[in-house]
């Protein structure tokens, strides 16, 4: 797939299907994380991988996190439970930020981010589905004990990732010139 069409065609996928990608595939999406922008080569970032059993695990750590809410009902812990069910493989990503006088927590963060999006764009050249999700799940301390984080990491989201059935829906066009002004000063 040639890079531009892979940018500007790229979209999210929210319904995925078995089979998860195997380990070359794997290789690949890691490798093109990690290559994202890394100001002082920190490496901010690690990566859980979810699939199987683990899936259903973590839909009940997602509704033990739920269930601490207030007037919580029945439906709202099944559908946690649900959640990581949507994709045979999940990879959440974390930002794991590293001390460092020079570069400021933020930039780790946006890091870890475009080490998400490596993924992402990886995923779709390899004709998988991808889709990042977040919400307040991800940050949700109950959450991030369970997953084992640290008090200074940080679930940037959690990419779903399989095949696609059927076709993929078209990108939404939009103007650059809607986003983008010169600034003279």
């Amino acid at each position: 797939m040639e890079a531009l069409d892979l940018l500007l065609n790229r979209v999210s996928v929210p319904r995925l299907y078995e089979p998860a990608p195997d380990a070359a595939q794997r290789d690949l999406l890691f490798r093109a994380a990690l290559r994202a922008p890394d100001h002082g080569q920190l490496h901010p970032w690690r990566f859980l991988t979810i699939e199987g059993e683990a899936r259903q695990r973590l839909g009940e750590l997602f509704a033990q996190a739920v269930a601490a809410g207030p007037q919580v009902k029945p439906e709202q812990l099944d559908r946690a439970r649900g959640l990581p069910l949507r994709a045979p493989l999940l990879v959440a990503v974390i930002a794991s930020p590293k001390a460092h006088a020079k570069i400021p927590l933020s930039e780790q963060i946006l890091s870890a981010g475009c080490a998400a999006h490596g993924i992402i764009l990886a995923a779709h050249a390899l004709g998988l589905g991808a889709m990042w999700r977040s919400g307040d799940l991800s940050h949700d301390p109950v959450v991030k004990a369970g997953l084992g984080l640290s008090s200074s990491e940080q679930i940037v989201g959690f990419v779903y990732l399989g095949r696609v059935e059927g076709e993929r829906r078209i990108p939404l066009l939009l103007k650059p010139a809607d986003f983008v002004d010169a600034w003279i000063g």
